[in-house]
């Protein structure tokens, strides 16, 4: 909160530009993340191991180091471990380190979390094993959780996750796709959107109003997903 009081006031005296400011608010979250799995995972019940096999990933805002002031972090969970009950451990792990990030002390909230990009979402299991999100990504993924990956990054947590996550990560962007196809699947999720995010106002709403920059994102998100092999590196 201090670190974040003082981005402020540089913020204000106009020290700061707006992407140096999203950058440093995403690289303190990404700092406090890794500082909560450390410190959460000593005394964790089952604990098996000195280190965690753990990481998150970011995606949204944080995913695309675009954090403002009140954003909440866009998470996601992965471990790999071959250690028999690790599937069990790893639950614990994740349910506690959401309980400290979400919980009210007198000094306030530390970050709002939202963990819905999990695959199969709400009811899906609160953490996967690399091998699990690597099968549901190329198999069972919608496309729109293919959009959700051009701005996910690994943020905390185990290093070697990380790189396999970026692997994953570009195997998946860099798929053949139809571009009719893509195309139809993008409109029709973004017209779903809209449905959610009635502007009633006779304001135009900057983010959300046809031409705004949910759109412009859109447009970039199917741009990267159906181009992408062609200019893999």
């Amino acid at each position: 909160h201090i670190q974040v009081f003082r981005f402020a006031a540089q913020d204000l005296t106009g020290e700061l530009r707006l992407e140096t400011l999203s950058d440093y608010l995403s690289a303190l979250a990404d700092m406090m993340l890794d500082a909560t799995l450390r410190h959460a995972w000593t005394g964790l019940r089952g604990c098996h191991r000195d280190q965690s096999r753990f990481a998150v990933i970011g995606y949204g805002k944080l995913g695309g180091k675009e954090l403002g002031y009140a954003s909440d972090l866009d998470i996601v969970f992965l471990y790999d471990d071959d250690a028999p009950d690790a599937a069990e451990i790893y639950a614990r792990f994740g349910q506690r380190i959401s309980a400290w990030l979400n919980s009210l002390t007198p000094a306030g909230l530390l970050y709002e979390t939202d963990l819905r990009l999990r695959p199969d979402g709400v009811s899906g299991l609160l953490v996967s094993s690399v091998q699990s999100f690597d099968e549901y990504q190329r198999h069972k993924a919608w496309t729109w959780e293919h959009q959700a990956l051009t701005r996910a990054r690994y943020c905390a947590g185990d290093r070697a996750i990380g790189a396999v996550f970026e692997r994953i990560r570009e195997e998946v962007i860099c798929q053949p796709r139809d571009p009719q196809k893509l195309c139809d699947e993008v409109i029709a999720m973004r017209r779903k959107m809209q449905e959610g995010h009635l502007n009633n106002t006779q304001l135009f709403d900057l983010k959300h109003d046809q031409g705004g920059i949910v759109d412009v994102e859109f447009v970039v998100q199917y741009l990267v997903l159906a181009h992408a092999n062609r200019y893999q590196v």
